[in-house]
């Protein structure tokens, strides 16, 4: 089930929820109780084996006038 974090706008506090997708952008109430908050911008950082590591693969060489040998 996704989270999703919210600020309370009258104590400033910030907390998160779990509930599914369905009710992402239904009202939520703060730890304290109070009912003006917002649902906040939340980012996903996603790695795996494939992108662990390294630069991007470069192109192989060859052909035209900046790999080929033709310059010279």
């Amino acid at each position: 089930m996704p989270r999703y974090d919210f600020r309370c706008r009258s104590c400033g506090a910030t907390f998160e929820l779990s509930r599914p997708m369905a009710q992402a952008n239904d009202p939520a109430v703060c730890p304290e109780g109070h009912q003006d908050t917002v649902k906040l911008l939340s980012t996903v950082a996603v790695t795996g084996a494939a992108g662990a590591t390294g630069a991007a693969p470069q192109p192989a060489s060859g052909g035209g006038c900046c790999g080929g040998g033709c310059c010279g």
